[in-house]
């Protein structure tokens, strides 16, 4: 199994496109849990990042939790498209290097292959001034933007817009230029395996990504975990520990912290960070703190 396709970002994109199938409503209990001290209450909830309009993933026990939670966490907040295009300018493009300098003759004849299938505007040529990880990101998410699914229409985009709406704050453990750094600061070699692994899936089968939609659903964390971390925890464990372990260290500390406070707090992130032995809830049990799945 090619080591970048459990690649947050890559990822998030990719589970996206496994609801193009569906023409009727698909409803979804996706897995939530809780998480009590003396005076605080957090909610934990894995969200996916970009769904259809028609997949209904609302139910009582989720809808009690949003209302009772005083403020809203998400991974980003300052993601505007505007501050994110400033970023991608910054960190992503480099025509100094061009793109097809660092593949052999054949990989560049994939390349432009996939931008083709993926429909690219501008081809291969605007892949050309982008640096590997950028490139690698770019054809996995222009088919499902060309699809008609928009970021807009994500779990974590929706539940903000629920929560603003009620007055309620919300706020990020993340900013968008550390989430980009988590794939810009990669060492060459890395990013460059991840692209050619985004050429190899080309034209790949769906099954798989269609498991990983149906395990979120169905609040299977096992299978998440199985499909989307297991092969990056076996073939390279300092990207592991870097993209998953790392973070999820970062952000159990600070759900420790939110419990020292009196309030309720509602927090979603990426459904993978909730899955598997080094989870949000295990970095909190190391740390004594107990969750409970509702």
């Amino acid at each position: 199994m090619p080591l970048f396709r459990r690649c947050p970002l890559h990822r998030l994109a990719a589970i996206a496109l496994l609801a193009l199938p569906f023409s009727t409503p698909v409803f979804a209990q996706p897995a939530l849990w809780e998480v009590k001290s003396a005076q605080a209450t957090v909610y934990l909830f894995g969200t996916v990042h970009l769904l259809p309009t028609d997949t209904d993933w609302h139910y009582p026990a989720l809808d009690k939790a949003l209302a009772a939670s005083d403020s809203l966490t998400i991974e980003l907040t300052d993601d505007d498209p505007a501050h994110m295009q400033a970023l991608v300018m910054q960190y992503g493009v480099d025509p100094t290097h061009p793109l097809s300098a660092q593949l052999t003759a054949a990989e560049n004849a994939t390349l432009v292959k996939a931008a083709q299938t993926a429909d690219v505007p501008g081809g291969e040529q605007t892949l050309e001034i982008m640096r590997p990880w950028l490139a690698a990101l770019t054809l996995t998410v222009a088919p499902l933007i060309k699809a008609g699914l928009d970021p807009a229409h994500g779990v974590d985009k929706l539940l903000q817009g629920q929560m603003i709406k009620a007055g309620k704050p919300v706020n990020g453990l993340e900013t968008s230029e550390q989430q980009i750094g988590f794939l810009a600061n990669l060492p060459q070699p890395l990013q460059l395996d991840f692209l050619r692994d985004t050429l190899h899936d080309v034209d790949k089968d769906s099954s798989e990504l269609t498991g990983l939609v149906t395990a979120w659903k169905n609040g299977d964390t096992d299978a998440i975990a199985h499909l989307e971390d297991d092969d990056v925890r076996k073939e390279s464990p300092e990207l592991y520990k870097t993209l998953i372990v790392d973070r999820n260290k970062a952000w159990a500390t600070k759900i420790a912290a939110l419990l020292q406070h009196p309030g309720t707090v509602f927090i979603a992130v990426g459904a993978a960070h909730l899955a598997g032995p080094d989870s949000v809830q295990a970095q909190l049990a190391r740390l004594g703190i107990a969750t409970q799945t509702l």
